[in-house]
């Protein structure tokens, strides 16, 4: 069948930072990743410096302001450091922006070419939640290190072997979750992957509710939170407390070796979230999951979760918040068959997300 809004894939994560040049330092050499791109006074851009970098198929761009006054330089003091731009890779930037446009969305820049030595790339911007936008990159006969004028970069640090190599989804907590599932659906035909509410997602304390879009060939997927009512306050109401509305609130990266990610992550110095022993512990557990390929034993030391459903299992863990405000934070997934979520690891995730939160005052 026609796809009425084709994509590619996931072409960037962009971040607003307040330093720039010390997040692509920590981003090397805590997530592992390779500086492969810049853009900055030296090479024309007067008011912002850009540093690009990739880890397989996975790009992070992180943008700061040299000046005060700009337009990144107030979306820091306002929202700390985040996401700002989810860009997606499609066959057809300008088809993709007038379709989603003439489907009720808002144009945040109309498309436009660019172009240099190495070729065109053409760009648009949509609007979706809070002040995260979609650009859409048309980049099919471009060979440039990311985008026109930005130039080649070295690596800051010696690259080792990779800790993850794509991006496997990016999660928005948002105030009205129904309604901008509904405009997923609507203006980019994107179609309802799975949905948590009620027990799926609650604990004694809290509560929240998840929908889950995705485009039809599922290489862009977007969970989308709601708080719900609950006894205190949820991690969904602290992260737009502290973010001043709503946002990107972490990105999960698939890795081949999420044994050996976290194990460099840590020593790097990297926090993850805590899972208790008797998690593990419990019989449950093993017999739900069944045959993973590594000993519960080694799970258990590095506080890796595990979680089976129909289609095969998966492992993960989480990241705490990667800035000063309890705000963005990362997941590592390793796919065994299973395209979900990790439905069956909610409750442990989210008290543990709960000690965190009592441990700021915030609960």
């Amino acid at each position: 069948m026609s796809d009425m809004f084709p994509v590619h894939g996931m072409d960037a994560v962009v971040f607003a930072v307040g330093n720039a040049k010390q997040a692509a330092h920590y981003y090397s050499t805590a997530f592992g990743m390779r500086l492969v791109a810049y853009r900055g006074p030296e090479n024309g851009s007067r008011d912002e410096v850009a540093y690009v970098l990739t880890s397989g198929g996975a790009r992070f761009e992180f943008r700061g302001a040299v000046r005060p006054g700009t337009p990144t330089a107030r979306h820091v003091a306002e929202h700390g450091d985040g996401v700002i731009d989810l860009a997606i890779e499609v066959p057809d930037a300008e088809a993709a922006y007038r379709t989603a446009l003439e489907r009720g969305a808002t144009g945040v820049v109309e498309p436009y070419l660019m172009e240099d030595k190495h070729g065109k790339v053409t760009l648009a911007a949509i609007a979706t939640y809070g002040e995260t936008r979609h650009t859409l990159v048309e980049r099919s006969n471009y060979s440039g290190p990311y985008l026109p004028g930005y130039v080649a970069a070295t690596p800051i640090v010696p690259p080792g072997e990779r800790m993850f190599q794509a991006i496997d989804h990016c999660v928005g907590n948002v105030e009205h979750m129904e309604e901008w599932v509904e405009f997923y659906e609507r203006t980019m035909g994107f179609t309802r992957m799975a949905e948590f509410v009620g027990d799926d997602i609650a604990t004694e304390y809290s509560a929240l509710m998840s929908k889950v879009v995705a485009d039809g060939t599922r290489k862009v997927k977007f969970p989308l939170n709601e708080p719900a009512p609950g006894k205190r306050k949820s991690q969904i109401d602290e992260f737009l407390e502290f973010y001043g509305g709503p946002g990107v609130q972490h990105i999960a990266l698939a890795t081949n070796d999420i044994l050996s990610a976290v194990d460099r992550m840590r020593a790097a110095g990297l926090d993850f979230l805590d899972t208790p022993d008797s998690y593990y512990d419990d019989p449950e557990l093993r017999a739900r999951i069944g045959k993973v390929r590594v000993p519960v034993a080694e799970l258990k030391k590095r506080r890796i979760l595990v979680d089976r459903d129909e289609d095969g299992y998966l492992l993960q863990i989480f990241t705490k918040p990667v800035q000063d405000r309890p705000t963005v934070f990362f997941e590592l997934i390793e796919r065994h068959g299973s395209l979900g979520f990790g439905k069956g690891n909610f409750k442990a995730l989210f008290e543990a997300i709960e000690r965190e939160q009592a441990l700021r005052g915030n609960l």
